[in-house]
């Protein structure tokens, strides 16, 4: 069992650094569970077949590859202060960028991305919500109070 933890505040509440908070076995457990579900849906499914149409595409690692090269190459004229060679690699890369961003594997693949943070969000909020039904948790990043009155 983990040694217990914090300090009590002015008000008599014991706080805690959020460095020593120890997350019980059985949340933990449950939040891996959850991470299991969530790996074997659907979604997540279409997300690795896109991934592995993008691997297996050769015009889009070929853009890729060239893209990477052009980044490399804007590093170097910024070391050398050549802002005219930047600005035309930079829309050069735009070009390319297009170029795979009509492919419609990557159309698909960034669909399957973007399907996979909507359904981590909504597990978010799902969880929040309900945390908060039962707790009174103010949302945002307020600082505790400072005094007790």
């Amino acid at each position: 069992m983990a040694q217990e933890q914090g300090q009590i505040n002015d008000c008599g509440m014991k706080s805690f650094d959020t460095r020593d908070l120890v997350i019980q076995e059985d949340v933990m457990a449950k939040a891996k569970e959850l991470a299991d579900l969530i790996s074997g849906s659907e979604e997540v499914k279409h997300f690795q077949q896109a991934e592995m149409k993008i691997n297996n595409h050769e015009r889009v690692q070929d853009l890729i590859t060239v893209i990477k090269k052009k980044q490399k190459e804007i590093v170097a004229f910024e070391s050398f202060r050549n802002k005219d060679m930047v600005a035309k690699i930079e829309a050069e890369i735009e070009v390319l960028q297009d170029e795979i961003d009509g492919i419609p594997v990557v159309v698909e693949f960034q669909q399957s991305q973007s399907d996979i943070n909507y359904l981590l969000q909504l597990v978010i909020s799902v969880i929040r919500d309900t945390v908060s039904e039962k707790v009174n948790v103010e949302v945002g990043t307020d600082a505790p109070p400072t005094n007790c009155g």
